[in-house]
């Protein structure tokens, strides 16, 4: 995934949301990803863990 993707999210115990993703960070332990969501128009960060599924918080939205 890259910037200006459309993007999902996982929180919470809610629902995923839809965002864009703004900035891209890579880690030896996964990727940082900024995304736009519409009560956090300046962004708010969501790491993906390389080795863990339940890491997974960010994801494509078509996926």
């Amino acid at each position: 995934m890259k910037v200006n993707d459309l993007v999902t999210v996982k929180t919470d115990g809610g629902p995923r949301r839809e965002g864009v993703i703004l900035a891209v960070e890579q880690f030896n332990e996964g990727i940082m990803y900024l995304v736009q969501l519409e009560d956090y128009p300046t962004g708010i960060w969501f790491f993906n863990e390389v080795d863990s599924l339940d890491g997974t918080f960010v994801e494509p939205r078509n996926a």
